[in-house]
């Protein structure tokens, strides 16, 4: 009898709670298209049409939802709604921002009826207004990233209640007020990102108090005042608060800092000697502040230092000719300094491949681009006279002051026989000129540092893995021609599907000399290590061969597949809708150069001859430019020589024929050729004729000129300011001689310049458009 009672039990709950469990499965999807109705229909969600369970469906780069039992606990949206930071005035703005009937009030109440969720990713969805304080409501979120929208204003207190959280990331966005004082109240926050935005005021002390944290990023705000000591962060690998308007003494830092980047600030005194304590620091930066004294030789020798910049500061004195400095030490700049005296062996540039940039000091050195030692000894005079005439000024203010108090006591005594002066008064202090500092400046990684930055994200790359033959073969069907791209420079390229349905681009190389596999795969871990934006992805490979002691001479790499075809075919587009404007040529231009500049700097040791042309860079849909064919001269040592032969992918002919014999090896003079591509679009080579590149790139010195060779569409989209800027930069580096072209940090300065420039100019034009209307 009881069995009997036990199974009846048993079969009644089942008849009652499966209805439950379907109505609240129910109203979960409901409430996810509700959010999909708010945020207006984005072409990302296209997939929860007609879908009953939305938890099922496999996640996508740009959409991904989880669900634990029957309820949502992961919803990540990627959009297309890239933020201009250059015309928000806090309303919407048609083709960026949502519509101004949303209301970010009202989104966030329908989010917060899933309780349940611990990841939120919303990025790039045109979301704008002020972030609710009802965000709060989803106490048990982990990660919550909401980049690239237009949220303005205070960031809510009440994020301090959610203590669950780790990640807190809300870059490129508009918030104005200041640095929120309640970090320390997450005590489980590991990585806040507030990068790109409007902040200002001083750092609070409370942020010393997270000890939980592992990456603060605060860079291109206006947080000014002093640096407060972070050395409790006991966890802290990553900080970066360049381009702020700090303006204190360095503080002792954590000593399992990997990444201290500090560089555009206002930040005063000498670098302190703990700096060289920091055993795990790779990274370091403090470029353009007002730092003096003679650097620490100690950090040149930190075990795992890779970079160091300390240019554009007040640095003195000399170093030691005995410095040492550490095996992975690839890159130092102490330029634009007040340094004397010879300079040490290992800073010399031709030790160990060891880039060193030492110009605008007065150095004994072969350069013509030091001053005399008098200049340096000069100004280093002028600056101890400064400083006694300020000891000496503040000395008579004030004694001055201690005399006017006096008086003014002994007068009150007069006045009053009785009683006592209750109340000193005090001098304010001088407010301090935070002017706003230069342009941003680009976070230079290397390849360790990016395996140690990507922990601290939420979206991590594809791992690198190695495929077998047979994979490739079904991913292409046998590699039949239906998935044959085309060849080019570096051999056959192939479209696959991967079995979990990711699309890949597959290239096949034919090795000129043998490598054994346990070589090859010694070349291809280093190849695996560059992961970068604007890099076309390596997923992995296959090597085509036996036994570990037998010779290959082919190697399939896999890389992910980019759909939006390559800069070329864009530059020859005669649609006036979908063809580059000057503003979208720069993007694209700028996301090279930054690649360029990884792949130069950023990785020990550096990537050159780089085969840059304007067929190997290719774009995604968001127009995001990224370099393909990079760093294969580690495998293949010798690339052949034929063109391109796939639909789309001629190269500029007269171009090509013309610079034969130059020195084309050099990815500066590779990179003046796409800038020529980008500024005269494909009109010369359709015209047919040779002519040396540097030849026509010095033809633009008349706005005559440039109207008769440059492309109409960047002559009526661009301003001359910022047009004149790329065409001068053009003529650099198509320079014949190598050591007259700029260096690919100015190439990527000048560009950013003359984006900034253009941004400006069209702002003003939409001004006056507005005002006359």
């Amino acid at each position: 009898m009881p069995r009997l009672l036990r199974a009846l039990v048993l079969i009644l709950s089942c008849v009652w709670l499966t209805p439950i469990t379907e109505q609240y499965t129910s109203s979960q999807t409901q409430v996810l298209q509700q959010l999909r109705k708010q945020l207006e229909f984005p072409t990302q969600l296209a997939p929860w049409n007609n879908t009953e369970n939305i938890c099922y469906l496999p996640s996508t780069p740009v959409l991904t939802v989880t669900c634990e039992g029957n309820s949502v606990t992961e919803l990540k949206i990627v959009g297309d709604k890239l933020v201009k930071h250059d015309n928000f005035n806090g309303y919407s703005i048609w083709g960026k921002t949502l519509s101004p009937a949303f209301s970010a009030d009202s989104f966030f109440t329908t989010l917060s009826r899933l309780p349940s969720l611990k990841v939120v990713i919303l990025v790039s969805l045109g979301i704008w207004g002020p972030l609710p304080d009802k965000i709060h409501r989803l106490s048990q979120l982990e990660v919550l990233d909401l980049s690239s929208n237009f949220f303005y204003g205070t960031i809510p207190p009440k994020i301090s209640s959610m203590t669950m959280l780790q990640t807190l990331t809300l870059d490129g966005n508009f918030f104005n007020e200041t640095v929120p004082d309640w970090f320390d109240l997450l005590s489980n926050l590991t990585n806040l990102s507030l990068q790109h935005n409007g902040l200002k005021g001083p750092l609070p002390l409370s942020i010393g108090r997270v000890h939980s944290l592992t990456g603060i990023s605060l860079s291109y705000n206006s947080i000014s005042g002093e640096l407060p000591n972070l050395s409790g962060l006991v966890s802290l690998e990553v900080l970066d608060i360049g381009d702020n308007e700090l303006d204190s003494e360095l503080p002792h830092m954590p000593k399992r800092l990997v990444t201290m980047l500090l560089g555009k600030n206002k930040l005063s005194g000498e670098i302190p000697g703990q700096f060289g304590e920091l055993s795990q620091l790779q990274h370091l930066d403090l470029s353009y502040n007002l730092l003096q004294g003679t650097p620490p030789t100690s950090v040149f020798a930190l075990p795992n230092i890779s970079y160091v910049n300390l240019a554009s500061n007040k640095l003195t004195g000399s170093l030691p000719v005995s410095l040492t400095c550490s095996s992975q030490l690839g890159f130092v700049d102490i330029s634009a300094n007040m340094l004397v005296g010879r300079l040490p062996s290992c800073l010399s540039s031709n030790s160990n491949n060891r880039v060193v940039k030492l110009d605008g000091n007065c150095l004994t050195v072969d350069s013509l681009h030091q001053h005399e030692a008098s200049y340096c000894q000069t100004h280093s005079k002028r600056k101890f006279s400064k400083l006694k005439s300020l000891v000496l000024l503040v000395a008579v203010i004030g004694g001055v002051t201690v005399i006017v108090l006096l008086l003014l006591f002994f007068l009150r005594y007069c006045r009053r026989k009785e009683g006592t002066v209750s109340e000193q008064g005090l001098l304010p202090k001088p407010a301090l000129d935070n002017s706003a500092s230069g342009l941003s400046s680009e976070l230079l990684t290397n390849a360790r540092f990016v395996s140690q930055a990507m922990k601290l994200g939420a979206q991590v790359l594809p791992t690198y893995r190695a495929f077998s033959l047979e994979d490739l073969k079904e991913a292409t069907k046998n590699f039949e021609s239906s998935s044959y791209i085309g060849e080019g420079t570096a051999g056959k390229l192939y479209k696959g599907r991967l079995e979990n349905g990711t699309f890949v681009a597959i290239r096949c190389l034919v090795l000129s000399r043998k490598h054994s596999i346990r070589n090859l795969k010694l070349r291809l871990d280093l190849l695996s290590k560059l992961r970068h934006p604007h890099l076309v992805c390596l997923l992995g490979h296959c090597i085509d061969g036996g036994a570990d002691d037998c010779s290959v001479d082919r190697v399939f790499l896999v890389y992910e597949y980019v759909q939006n075809g390559n800069f070329r075919s864009h530059l020859s587009e005669r649609s006036m809708e979908k063809v580059l404007k000057w503003q979208e040529r720069l993007g694209v231009l700028i996301g090279i150069a930054k690649a360029v500049h990884f792949l130069h700097t950023g990785v020990i040791p550096g990537f050159y001859n780089n085969q840059l042309k304007s067929h190997n860079i290719l774009l995604d849909e968001y127009l995001v430019a990224k370099v393909s064919d990079y760093g294969l001269s580690i495998i293949t040592e010798e690339i052949h020589k034929n063109e391109a032969r796939a639909d789309g992918q001629r190269a500029i002919q007269s171009i090509s024929k013309a610079s034969e014999g130059l020195c084309l090896e050099d990815d500066v003079y590779s990179f003046g050729l796409i800038l020529l591509e980008a500024l005269i679009g494909l009109r010369r080579s359709e015209k047919g004729g040779a002519f040396l590149p540097y030849e026509m790139a010095m033809s633009f010195s008349s706005q005559e000129e440039q109207k008769r060779i440059i492309d109409p569409i960047v002559i009526g989209t661009s301003s001359q300011e910022s047009l004149s800027n790329v065409v001068s930069l053009t003529s650099k580096c198509l320079s014949l001689e190598s050591s007259l072209r700029p260096s690919i940090e100015d190439v990527l300065w000048n560009l950013q310049y003359a984006a900034q420039v253009q941004a400006t100019a069209d702002r003003d034009q939409r001004s006056d458009v507005g005002s006359q209307t």
